[in-house]
């Protein structure tokens, strides 16, 4: 009673005029707005206090976090709520105002009538039901008890709602479930305040109510931890040192017998052929392959050319020594420059093992140029799909961000960057899941730099700002030609919105023009607008990224790793097409 009294004597002076319904009545609602601000001061404690740890909620953060909710959001509301309503009561009952702290010129004014809704400020503050009994065992009219009905619950209800809003800012950037240490206790408190007075119930609420709005401000202001602090990985934890125990004695030694002698087998002509040779497990220069040049044949048949641009074509084939069926990206016009890019490619692809992205069998000489052999997947480029069918939905898209992320993750990893990540680099298969191809320009950190005049890395509508403006390619200009692919996705345009010409393209790109057409109303949004922040060491890791998308899929009662869609069927054995039949359009290689 002693802190009501004194923050209800604060609040009368801060606020108390003598005007109808009482100045007491207005000290209550003044009361109550000073209240709101404890749940709003707790949140902005948290925000401050994640401004370090991030998202690593250990038991010592927890345990602070939970004990910020209880005192801010339960104990201390719930004593100042509660000791009001005491306050009032005592000094009702007393002519002198007992303990409840009131002096003389207190009590003149609380014993002034208004009218005779109010009557008195003692009688209506300090005597009747308490909530309890209102809402439980109403006597008098109707309509008051729907009045007390819509106000003693609906102005809690709403307080509720903007005090878990309140959480969920300071928690902004990481899990939502921690904010339960903010709703469950405002609850409890909620449900443990019923046995205040039913009228100073309600004044308390109507300035409780607009106070926990305009606490979301202050809480904003914190703003949320920085993407460095977030993505920093977290600390090992101590191994576990196990207690000594003696070694149980040794068996005795049982005696040997001799192993029977190894079947012998016929050779056959598979075990005389010579094996091709691997590729190099780590970045650095490929043996030479076996030049079928010479030999004057190849193992590849060629059955179908699946495109052709300016570097080579890409041709459907079968080996002939495994009997499968093969990609075979076959340069024309080979040239120095042209043999580093194919080595750099197979180098890249070589090191890199993640069931998204593109298999390389071999690198080896057919008799029209240097050849790239690799895994052939049926399926259409996302490309496509989205200029076909429209774009995709956030199921789909949140499917596609994450299973991409972890291809490129796990490229870095292995110090290679894709450095040309867009649209028709991305494959979805006869099952609707995605595969990343396409490395001709990915280098790796043991690579030296090309030195061709003119040449663009990457593609201008999709190319991150810091590549565009010259600076080398990074983990982060990966993250933001994905992030700007996914907003394509969802959208159906690029980020930047389509120019006229690539260099206009690359000129926006390069003066970092803000982006302009991502996707309206999408669950991906705010991860959206991070991920293509014009600054790259503000931009979330691809890990941050997957974690914060499986999240939503997760709450979404989605799989992370179902189909994107469903586009193609697999072809019956009897339309094979003959050799140099023109490509079908959903059928590319990976």
């Amino acid at each position: 009673m002693g802190l009501a009294s004194a923050l209800l004597s604060f609040a009368h002076s801060l606020f108390g005029p003598g005007i109808w319904p009482g100045d007491w009545v207005w000290a209550t609602s003044t009361a109550g707005a000073l209240v709101a601000l404890l749940p709003a001061l707790g949140a902005m404690i948290v925000a401050i206090i994640r401004k370090g740890t991030g998202n690593r909620y250990d038991v010592v953060t927890l345990s602070v976090f939970g004990g910020i909710g209880v005192v801010a959001v339960f104990l201390l509301p719930w004593l100042l709520a509660t000791g009001l309503s005491q306050v009032y009561q005592e000094a009702a009952s007393s002519k002198s105002g007992g303990q409840s702290g009131f002096s003389g010129s207190d009590l003149s004014t609380f014993n002034t009538e208004y009218n005779p809704l109010i009557g008195t400020q003692s009688a209506y503050l300090g005597r009747g039901q308490n909530v309890y009994e209102v809402l439980f065992y109403p006597n008098g009219m109707q309509l008051g008890y729907v009045f007390y009905l819509i106000l003693l619950v609906g102005l809690p209800a709403l307080s509720l709602l903007f005090v878990m809003l309140q959480a969920r800012t300071a928690f902004r950037r990481g899990p939502k479930w921690p904010s339960r240490f903010f709703w469950i206790p405002f609850v409890l408190m909620v449900l443990a305040s019923v046995g205040m007075g039913a009228n100073t119930a309600v004044h308390f609420w109507l300035g409780f109510l607009p106070f926990s709005v305009l606490g979301l401000i202050p809480v904003a202001l914190v703003g949320p931890p920085p993407w460095s602090v977030i993505n920093r990985p977290d600390p090992q934890p101590r191994q576990k040192v196990e207690p000594y125990r003696p070694e149980p004695p040794a068996p005795k030694p049982q005696p040997q017998l001799p192993p029977p002698p190894a079947k012998q087998y016929p050779a056959t002509a598979l075990a005389q052929a010579p094996e091709p040779p691997a590729l190099a497990a780590a970045p650095g220069p490929i043996p030479p392959p076996p030049g079928s040049r010479n030999s004057g044949g190849s193992r590849y048949k060629r059955v179908r050319r699946l495109g052709h641009g300016g570097f080579g074509t890409v041709w459907e084939a079968v080996d002939t020594q495994l009997n499968r069926t093969v990609a075979l990206k076959i340069a024309h016009a080979p040239d120095r420059d042209t043999e580093e890019r194919m080595q750099r490619e197979a180098r890249a692809l070589a090191v890199v093992n993640h069931p998204n992205c593109v298999k390389v069998y071999d690198l080896v000489e057919e008799p029209d140029g240097l050849a790239l052999v690799m895994e052939y997947l049926e399926g259409r480029s996302l490309a496509e799909i989205v200029d076909a069918q429209g774009p995709l939905d956030d199921i789909a898209a949140g499917r596609l961000w994450s299973t991409m992320a972890g291809a490129l993750a796990a490229a870095h990893e292995k110090g290679v960057l894709h450095r040309d990540l867009k649209p028709s680099n991305i494959i979805l298969d006869r099952n609707g899941l995605a595969h990343l191809i396409d490395f001709g320009i990915a280098r790796s950190q043991g690579d030296s730099k090309m030195t061709a005049t003119g040449m663009m890395i990457g593609t201008p509508d999709f190319v991150a700002p810091e590549q565009a403006m010259g600076s080398p390619a990074s983990p982060a200009s990966d993250a933001w030609q994905l992030a700007a692919t996914v907003s394509y996705a969802l959208s159906g345009q690029p980020p930047r919105g389509t120019r006229e010409t690539p260099m206009a393209a690359l000129m926006a790109a390069a003066r970092a023009e803000p982006v302009s057409k991502l996707p309206n109303r999408s669950a991906h949004a705010r991860i959206l607008i991070a991920s293509l922040d014009q600054e790259p060491r503000r931009r979330p890791t691809l890990t941050a990224v997957r974690r914060d998308v499986e999240g939503w899929l997760a709450r979404a009662g989605k799989s992370p790793d179902g189909p994107v869609t469903q586009i193609v069927t697999r072809r019956p054995p009897q339309q094979q097409p003959q050799p140099h039949q023109q490509p079908q359009p959903q059928r590319h290689p990976r």
